[in-house]
């Protein structure tokens, strides 16, 4: 779907996209880190995973399948699996079927529990993928839970260049030819790190972050005018390239011919809603002369002032209220 675009133009038109991760995918992702053993209902390795919700399926083990939902990860613990160690054959038959019977994506059986045959056939009946881990349920659930929310994570595209800039991921936005890259090389040059250019993947990682990736086709590489396509990594070396780096702040840069419609006393132009969440702005107007380079890196300081706790701004006001008191007569 797509967002729409403030009629201030502080929030840029967002294409947002909706993400999706195969069971299959998921497990080549987790399989070492969790010690994951696929056995069973490898038929179902392509099911989709939409949401990032695992469950602990004890009631539908006892029959109360509408706390199942369909394409969801169920992980089988202590608890769980000590209730089915209980129930005589029959039973047992008919809690495992009640389980596969929900069209849920897999089942994970963790704490290194044994298996009951039972439930090993009816994975392979429905096609549902079957794994088992030594892992403790908690710290399961916990690390697949990271996992499916940094993948499933609603995206967009946004167009500019995004750095860290003394640690902090700032993006660099502006009109064509306004000198975004040629700014962004001489930041790189003071030591500061690229992480994309032109095309900046952002990604809603939680509901107050945003996190912005390198595509992988542009990895490392930045277009300069006059200079063509030049690799970052190759010129100056490991350490001035990132993948990814969560946003926190936008340089938009600004004709000088606009440097009127900004607020003099305070370097912030107002916030860009991207996702959902506000991420502050700075406006800094372009004229031949500036050092923009010195500027941004002012800008990204003063805003982790304002994160501390300091604003410049008001205490300037402050000082001078005080002193235009200390004058009445």
């Amino acid at each position: 779907m797509d967002a729409l675009s403030d009629p201030g133009g502080a929030t840029p038109a967002q294409h947002i996209t909706a993400h999706f991760i195969t069971v299959a995918d998921l497990f080549r992702q987790a399989a070492d880190r969790l010690q994951l053993t696929w056995i069973s209902g490898r038929g179902g390795g392509d099911r989709q995973l939409t949401s990032d919700i695992l469950q602990k399926p004890t009631l539908a083990l006892i029959g109360h399948l509408n706390f199942v939902h369909p394409n969801r990860v169920q992980v089988l613990g202590c608890a769980e699996m000590d209730y089915l160690r209980r129930l005589p054959p029959e039973a047992l038959n008919h809690a495992v079927g009640n389980l596969f019977s929900t069209e849920i994506a897999a089942v994970v059986v963790a704490n290194g529990e044994d298996v009951p045959a039972a439930m090993v056939q009816a994975a392979e009946r429905a096609g549902t993928p079957l794994f088992t881990s030594p892992q403790a349920s908690p710290m399961l659930m916990g690390i697949l839970g990271h996992m499916m929310t940094q993948a499933l994570a609603p995206s967009t595209i946004l167009h500019g260049v995004f750095l860290e800039v003394s640690g902090l991921g700032v993006l660099i936005m502006g009109d064509p030819a306004v000198g975004k890259s040629e700014l962004a090389l001489e930041l790189i040059s003071r030591g500061h790190r690229l992480v994309a250019d032109d095309a900046v993947e952002v990604f809603s990682v939680s509901p107050d972050t945003l996190e912005g990736r390198c595509p992988a086709l542009l990895l490392d590489f930045m277009e300069v005018r006059g200079l063509g396509v030049i690799n970052i990594r190759r010129l100056f070396g490991e350490t001035a390239v990132k993948q990814k780096k969560n946003l926190k702040l936008i340089i938009h840069l600004t004709p000088w011919a606009q440097w009127q419609e900004v607020d003099r006393l305070d370097m912030r132009a107002g916030q860009c809603n991207i996702l959902g969440v506000d991420i502050p702005e700075v406006r800094i107007p372009v004229a031949v002369g500036r050092n923009l380079a010195v500027l941004v890196e002012v800008a990204v300081r003063n805003h982790i002032l304002r994160l501390r706790g300091f604003n410049s701004s008001e205490e300037f006001a402050t000082r001078q209220r005080a002193a235009m008191e200390a004058n009445e007569p």
